[in-house]
C-alpha cells in the first residue's frame, strides 16, 4: 500500500486559497489577467495532486487518516484539522477540483467586461477551498468549518451584484434558509459530542452501536433517530430539500459559472456526502431512513414538476438540479449511499454542462434568458447545441450515458427496498423520469429547434441584468461563445457521455468505497440485491432498453416534441384548462408565501413582543431603570435622617439609647 504525502494533501486546499487571496487582496495590483492566471493555476495544482490522489487510492489502496494540526484541547476532547482520505473524499476532491477548473476557465469568457472580475475569481477559488476542507476533513469541527464556509461563499456569489436589489434578496434567503438547516446539523453534532466525548469520525463510529437502546433524556425518542435526524435536517437545507429547497431557484440571481459550480458538483452536493460519510450512524435507525426517503420523494417528483412551467432557462435547470437532489436523497434512505455518491459523480458533469451550456446560451442571446425568445439556435451555435443535447441525454437516464447508470441504479434500489417508504418513492421516481425527460426536452426544443422568435425584438443590453450595462453593441443575431466557454462545455461533456459506464463496477460493485461506506447487508440488503442483478455496464445499458423508465424517458421527449414543435396549441390548452394547477406551480406551492406571510410575519410578531415586553419592559423598565428608582427612594429616604442640625442627630440618638434600654427591659424581665 502506497503512502500518502501530508505535503502534497495540504496542497490539495490551500493552493485554490493562496490564489483567492492573492487574487482579492492584490487585485488591483495583479490585474484581471493576473487574478484569472493565479487562481485558474492553483485549482490547476490542486487538481492535478487530486487526481493523483485518486490513482493512489484506487489503484494502490492508498489510505490516509491523520490529524494535521491541534487546535485546542479541552479536557479529553481534542479540536483538530486532520485529513481522512478513502474512496469517498478522494473522487469528491477530483469532482469538486475538475468542475472548479472548468468553471474557472468559463469565466474568462463569461465576466470578460464585469467590473468585479477578480473579486468574482477570488469568490470562486475560495468556495473551492472551503469545499475541499469539508470533503477531506476526519473530524466534524473541520465538517462543521467548511459547511459553513461553503455557505458564506455563497452568500457572495449569490449577491455578487449588490447593486441588484432580486440578488441582494437572494443571497439572504440563501443565507437564512441553509441556517435553520444547519441548526439542526450542530445541535446532531452536539448531541453525537455528548453521548460519545469525541468529534473524530473514526472513535465516533467506533461508540456508535452504544447510542443504540438509549432515548433522548425526558422523551421517549431514540437517541440514534433523533441524531441521525438533526443530522439530515441539516443536509436538507444544504442539499435544497423540501422544504429548505425555497433558496436555490432564486440563487439563480448571481452569475451563471456559480450556478454551475454551487448548484451541479459542490455545495448542494456536502449534504449527500455527509449522510454518506455518517453512513454506519444511519444505518442504526430504520426511523430515520424512512423520512429521508419521504423527504427526497417529494423533492424528487415535486420539484420536477415546477420545472415543466419555467421561461427562463437558467431556473429550468435550477429546478433540475432539485430534482436529482431529491433522488440522491432517496437513494441514502434505502441504504444505497454507493448509489447516492455514483449519482453525485455523473450529476457534476451533466449538470455543470447544462448550466454552461445555458450560459453559453445567454451569452449568444445577449443575456436574454427566456426560452419563449430563443428557438433556431442550433445553427448560430453548434457547439453550445451538441454539447447541451448531450447533457440532456445523460439528465434524462439514455442508455449507455453516465446518468443512466446512477439513476437506473437508483430507481432499482428503490425499488429492492423493504423500508415502509419505498412504495410512494417508487411511483415518486418513476413519475420524475417522465417530468425529467419532459421539461428538459422542452427547453431543447424551444431553444434550438423550431421557429427564430429573436428576430425585430430588443435585446437587453450585454449586462443588463446588473446595473452597469457595458454593452457588446446590440446586434440581433445569435453567435456562438468564444472558446474560454466552448472548452470547458466540450471537456464536460466527455465524462457526461463516458464516466458512468467506465465506473459503475468499481463505485457500485467494487472495492472502492467499501471501507468508507457502512451497509448492514442483513437489515438492509438493497447493494446485495443490485450486485446479483448487475452483469456488466454493457448488458445492463442493453437491458435499459427493455425497462419502464427508458420508456417513460422516451414518452417525455416524444410529449415535448408533439407540444413544443408539431403542436403548440395542445400545452396552451392544458395551461387554460389547469389554470388552477399552474397558479399553484407559478407561486411554488406557496411556500414561499407562507415563509414570508405566516413564518417571518410571526416572527416579526414574536421579536418585537420579546423586544417591547423583555427588552423595554422588563430589562429597561424594571432591571436598569427600575434598580436606579430604588436608589433613588432609598438615597430620598435617608436624606430625611442627614439634615446637618446637631440637635437632630442627638435626638436621634438619645431615641435609639430609650429604643435599646425597652427593648433590654422586655426581653429580660
Amino acid at each position: 500500500m502506497s503512502e500518502l504525502s501530508v505535503n502534497s494533501l495540504l496542497a490539495v486546499p490551500l493552493a485554490p486559497l493562496v490564489g483567492s487571496i492573492l487574487a482579492g487582496l492584490f487585485g488591483k495590483i495583479i490585474g484581471r489577467r493576473g487574478a484569472h492566471v493565479l487562481t485558474i493555476l492553483g485549482v490547476l495544482i490542486s487538481f492535478i495532486i487530486s487526481a493523483g490522489v485518486l490513482k493512489d487510492v484506487a489503484v494502490d489502496g492508498a489510505r490516509f487518516n491523520q490529524t494535521i494540526y491541534e487546535w485546542m484541547t479541552l479536557g479529553s476532547l481534542k479540536m483538530e484539522v486532520g485529513f481522512m482520505i478513502d474512496g469517498l473524499s478522494a473522487m469528491m476532491m477530483c469532482v469538486v477540483t475538475f468542475v472548479s477548473l472548468m468553471v474557472h476557465l468559463y469565466t474568462i469568457g463569461y465576466m470578460e467586461e464585469d467590473d468585479g472580475y477578480q473579486r468574482f475569481f477570488s469568490y470562486i477559488s475560495l468556495f473551492t477551498f472551503s469545499m475541499l476542507m469539508l470533503v477531506m476533513s476526519n473530524n466534524m469541527l473541520q465538517l462543521f468549518f467548511g459547511w459553513e464556509a461553503v455557505g458564506l461563499v455563497s452568500y457572495l456569489l449569490i449577491g455578487f451584484w449588490f447593486k441588484k436589489p432580486t440578488a441582494i434578496f437572494a443571497n439572504m434567503k440563501a443565507f437564512l434558509v441553509n441556517r435553520v438547516g444547519d441548526f439542526g446539523f450542530i445541535l446532531g453534532i452536539g448531541l453525537l459530542l455528548a453521548y460519545t466525548g469525541t468529534l473524530n469520525y473514526t472513535e465516533v463510529f467506533a461508540k456508535a452501536s452504544t447510542l443504540t437502546g438509549q432515548v433522548l433524556p425526558a422523551t421517549d425518542w431514540a437517541l440514534i433517530t433523533v441524531i441521525c435526524v438533526c443530522l439530515f435536517i441539516g443536509a436538507m437545507g444544504k442539499s435544497a430539500q423540501f422544504p429548505l429547497h425555497v433558496w436555490l431557484p432564486d440563487s439563480m440571481e448571481g452569475p451563471t459559472p456559480i450556478s454551475a459550480l454551487i448548484h451541479a458538483a459542490t455545495m448542494v452536493t456536502a449534504g449527500i456526502f455527509m449522510v454518506s460519510r455518517m453512513s454506519p450512524l444511519f444505518e442504526l435507525s430504520d426511523a430515520a431512513l424512512n423520512f429521508i426517503v419521504i423527504i427526497g420523494s417529494i423533492t424528487a417528483l415535486f420539484m420536477g414538476f415546477l420545472g415543466i412551467i419555467q421561461n427562463d432557462i437558467k431556473r429550468v435547470v435550477a429546478y433540475s438540479t432539485l430534482s436529482q437532489l431529491g433522488y440522491m436523497t432517496v437513494a441514502l434512505g434505502v441504504s444505497a449511499y454507493s448509489v447516492a455518491m455514483f449519482h453525485v459523480m455523473t450529476h457534476a458533469f451533466f449538470k455543470a454542462l447544462l448550466f454552461l451550456g445555458a450560459g453559453s446560451v445567454i451569452m449568444g442571446m445577449h443575456h436574454d434568458q427566456d426560452i419563449r425568445n430563443m428557438g433556431g439556435l442550433r445553427k448560430y451555435m453548434p457547439i453550445t447545441w451538441i454539447t447541451f443535447l448531450l447533457g440532456n441525454l445523460a439528465l434524462i437516464g439514455t442508455p449507455f450515458f453516465s446518468g443512466f447508470y446512477s439513476k437506473d441504479s437508483i430507481i432499482e434500489a428503490v425499488h429492492a427496498s423493504h423500508l415502509p417508504a419505498a412504495s410512494f418513492a417508487n411511483f415518486a421516481v418513476l413519475a420524475g423520469v417522465f417530468v425529467t425527460a419532459f421539461y428538459s426536452f422542452r427547453v431543447y426544443f424551444l431553444v434550438f429547434h423550431g421557429k427564430e422568435h429573436f428576430h425585430h425584438k430588443p435585446f437587453p443590453g450585454e449586462h443588463d441584468h446588473h446595473d452597469d450595462d457595458h454593452g457588446h453593441g446590440h446586434d440581433h443575431t445569435p453567435h456562438e461563445s468564444p472558446w474560454v466557454v466552448t472548452a470547458p462545455l466540450l471537456l464536460l461533456a466527455v465524462p457526461s457521455v463516458v464516466i458512468g459506464f467506465l465506473t459503475i463496477q468499481p463505485l457500485l460493485f467494487g472495492d472502492f468505497l467499501k471501507d468508507a461506506i457502512f451497509v448492514d447487508a442483513a437489515k438492509h440488503p438493497v447493494m446485495a440485491e443490485l450486485a446479483h442483478e448487475f452483469h456488466g455496464a454493457t448488458a445492463m445499458a442493453l437491458h435499459g432498453v427493455q425497462t419502464l423508465p427508458f420508456w417513460l424517458a422516451l414518452a417525455g421527449v416524444v410529449t415535448a416534441y408533439v407540444f413544443y414543435m408539431v403542436a403548440p396549441a395542445i400545452p396552451a390548452a392544458f395551461a387554460k384548462a389547469l389554470r388552477p394547477l399552474i397558479v399553484i406551480g407559478e407561486n411554488k406551492y406557496f411556500l414561499d408565501w407562507f415563509n414570508e406571510n405566516i413564518l417571518a410575519a410571526g416572527a416579526r410578531l414574536l421579536g418585537r413582543g420579546l423586544w417591547k415586553v423583555g427588552d423595554v419592559g422588563i430589562i429597561d423598565g424594571l432591571l436598569v431603570n427600575g434598580s436606579a428608582k430604588l436608589v433613588g427612594l432609598v438615597g430620598s429616604l435617608t436624606r430625611l435622617f442627614q439634615t446637618g442640625f446637631l440637635y437632630h442627630y442627638a435626638l436621634i440618638m438619645i431615641l435609639g439609647v430609650l429604643a435599646l434600654m425597652t427593648w433590654f427591659v422586655f426581653m429580660h424581665p
